[in-house]
């Protein structure tokens, strides 16, 4: 029950042909993460323009399920901070019953230096093509016309694509999410596990 939930963490925590949204005002989104139906915690989603072009993306999920013989606990930070189109750091927190760990991913002028180590996952990587989109940024715009989408848990892009029904599918690996828009708001998310699937819902 405990990797379950921790699997959670690869998300949990907008695309558009663009990389970012132009709104200068800062956006702040909540979001409902629920397990069968059943409320276990919460997701914050935050964009906060800066000056000089700046925009910081951060994302806060936290997480308390009651089990039989002890209580799980999550809590999940990303902070992502681009210049214009183009991510220069992203870090990323986790603190869980199983231990601490992180992820960060930074732009060294010509590259990126890539250091992902998380609960049974261990990743480092070198990539010289800009980042210019992340799983942040898809609390803020819908991905249209967009293939991949940089993930700053695992230092790794998920390949995305339209299904029939208008939403956005994503895989990486073996794990595969579901992304679902209504008028360019991201309304709910379904994470897919073996276990148990968990749904991120909306609440404003």
């Amino acid at each position: 029950m405990m990797k379950f939930f921790l699997t959670f963490l690869w998300l949990s925590l907008g695309f558009s042909s663009f990389a970012q949204s132009s709104n200068n005002a800062s956006e702040t989104h909540h979001y409902a993460i629920e397990v069968a139906g059943i409320r276990v915690g919460t997701m914050t989603a935050v964009r906060q323009p800066q000056p000089d072009n700046r925009t910081t993306y951060t994302l806060i999920s936290d997480v308390k399920v009651s089990l039989l013989v002890y209580t799980v606990k999550i809590y999940y930070k990303v902070v992502n901070q681009f210049q214009g189109d183009k991510l220069m750091l992203s870090t990323v927190e986790a603190k869980t019953n199983r231990g601490n760990y992180a992820s960060r991913t930074e732009w060294k002028g010509d590259h990126y230096d890539i250091v992902a180590n998380q609960y049974k996952y261990d990743h480092k990587a070198t990539e010289r093509t800009p980042i210019d989109f992340t799983i942040s940024s898809l609390y803020f715009a819908e991905p249209l016309q967009r293939s991949k989408v940089y993930a700053e848990y695992f230092g790794d892009y998920f390949t995305f694509s339209r299904t029939s029904r208008g939403t956005y599918r994503a895989v990486l690996n073996d794990r595969e999410d579901e992304y679902v828009y209504e008028q360019g708001r991201l309304v709910k998310i379904i994470k897919h596990n073996a276990v148990k699937n968990y749904v991120m819902r909306l609440l404003d």
